[in-house]
């Protein structure tokens, strides 16, 4: 696997109030990333870009909504969400890595 394809997996961090909770009492981050994502490309390119260690993935296909624009119907794009749980004492420190 290529580094090209390591910085397309990641798209973002997917930042709410349940996962902060979760990143700080266990460790367990978030990231939207990419439809076609695997485990282990998701856990290579945690790994690669917060040089922390990784200990598990788990991956969630998340449903898009179907909303009202007025008087017709629409749906929001389905997701991909990345659920990484780090080793112990790893953090990763978003306001430290450079765009």
């Amino acid at each position: 696997m290529n580094d090209q394809r390591l910085y397309k997996i990641l798209l973002a961090p997917h930042v709410s109030e349940k996962t902060a909770t979760a990143a700080e009492m266990q460790g367990r981050h978030a990231f939207k990333v990419a439809n076609d994502a695997t485990k282990l490309e998701v856990r290579k390119a945690i790994e690669k870009l917060f040089k922390v260690e990784v200990k598990s993935v788990q991956i969630v296909n998340v449903k898009g909504k179907t909303k009202r624009f007025g008087a017709s119907m629409g749906k929001r794009s389905d997701w991909r969400k990345a659920i990484v749980r780090l080793a112990e004492g790893q953090d990763i420190d978003f306001m430290s890595i450079e765009g």
